[in-house]
């Protein structure tokens, strides 16, 4: 029986060197290479500033403090989403607002989020899922019209794009993150992307405790700080972006040539002006029963699959919530995401492929 994972980081021994080489250094705290890894992705993003942290949900919560989000204020979110997108809203004290998703893109929907607007909202949050951009243009036009910050969630998305421009450049400031699961990864790590000086100032002093030089503490900050190892880590995987989002691309159009057709089965789809990076590769089937058949049957075959995301609304901290997202709890309940690695071999994708074509078809 082959053996499949969900997902396999793109390492090499230059990795291995590059971090080895820092911890060689004597000095492993933030430092140059944390400043060589933002000016990278800040040239790649074509925005002014990138600030890097030791994580994409402590990126979040800095810029909503950053921005003056708290007590009182509503941010419009998705449910379709990790859990850290909701959680950090709450840790700053302001309020979630659940709104639908669109069932092509799993973006938020607009006409959702226009009905959730009162005068309390501060933000809406767009989660560009798996690589694929949510329909922006009318959630820009919302967020004019209303005077509402946009932060992108664009954790899942790097290198994407809506209408030619990077997602995570959309709106006020926008969140990568660096998890393996990502296109690329630092282990653990995040960024914030912004054009607005004023508030990349602000991300530097809350990640760094309140410093704006040693112990000078202007205001109330944190340790957010990203390490020199995981920049390292970072710097050397970004010098292989284009080719791993060359490659997932590739695997994902074999693996939709392969799935298309098959009934009760959904591959994913991406408009015209949006370009898919494919971190995740996400499959809806007809209903609850054959998803979870699905999943079963495929890790009993070896393929490691996975629900990205049971909707958060549903998690027990927001059991009293008492919302109805009828989309969101539809693809919730039929989601399925398959392995789609940069390096996956064609034996692999045929395997998989011919392991769903005949579990689909007994099943039917």
């Amino acid at each position: 029986m082959m053996k499949i994972p969900l997902i396999k980081p793109n390492f090499s021994e230059e990795e291995a060197r590059s971090v080895a080489a820092v911890i060689r250094s004597s000095w492993i705290n933030e430092g140059e290479k944390v400043s060589e890894f933002e000016h990278l992705l800040a040239d790649y993003l074509g925005v002014k500033h990138v600030v890097a942290f030791f994580n994409g949900t402590v990126a979040l919560h800095a810029a909503f403090l950053a921005l003056g989000i708290g007590p009182g204020d509503e941010v419009i979110v998705p449910s379709f989403t990790f859990f850290s997108t909701v959680s950090s809203v709450v840790h700053v004290g302001a309020t979630p607002v659940f709104a639908d998703i669109s069932p092509d893109t799993f973006g938020l929907d607009p006409e959702s989020v226009s009905r959730r607007i009162s005068p309390a909202t501060k933000a809406i949050i767009p989660v560009h899922y798996g690589g694929l951009s949510v329909e922006m243009d009318p959630i820009t036009d919302l967020a004019k019209k209303h005077g509402i910050i946009i932060i992108e969630d664009a954790a899942e998305s790097l290198g994407a794009e809506y209408r030619g421009e990077k997602v995570g450049t959309l709106g006020r400031v926008g969140m990568f993150s660096f998890t393996p699961t990502k296109i690329i990864t630092t282990a653990e790590g995040g960024i914030l992307a912004t054009d607005d000086d004023e508030l990349s100032n602000r991300l530097r002093l809350l990640k760094n405790h309140g410093q704006d030089h040693l112990y000078h503490h202007v205001c109330f900050g944190f340790n957010y700080r990203m390490t020199e190892m995981q920049a390292a880590l970072g710097i050397c995987q970004f010098g292989k972006l284009p080719q791993i989002i060359r490659d997932k691309r590739r695997v994902a159009a074999r693996m939709v040539a392969g799935l298309t057709g098959i009934k009760g089965l959904q591959v994913p789809r991406a408009p015209a002006h949006c370009f898919h990076t494919y971190m995740l590769f996400t499959i809806c089937l007809a209903n609850k029963q054959l998803r979870d058949m699905l999943y079963d049957e495929l890790h009993a075959a070896g393929i490691t699959v996975r629900i990205y995301f049971p909707p958060v609304h549903r998690q027990p901290v927001f059991a009293s919530c008492g919302i109805q997202l009828p989309i969101t709890e539809r693809i919730g309940d039929t989601v399925l995401s398959l392995p789609c690695y940069a390096s996956m071999r064609d034996r692999e994708m045929e395997y998989m492929i011919g392991h769903i074509k005949r579990i689909m078809e007994m099943k039917l």
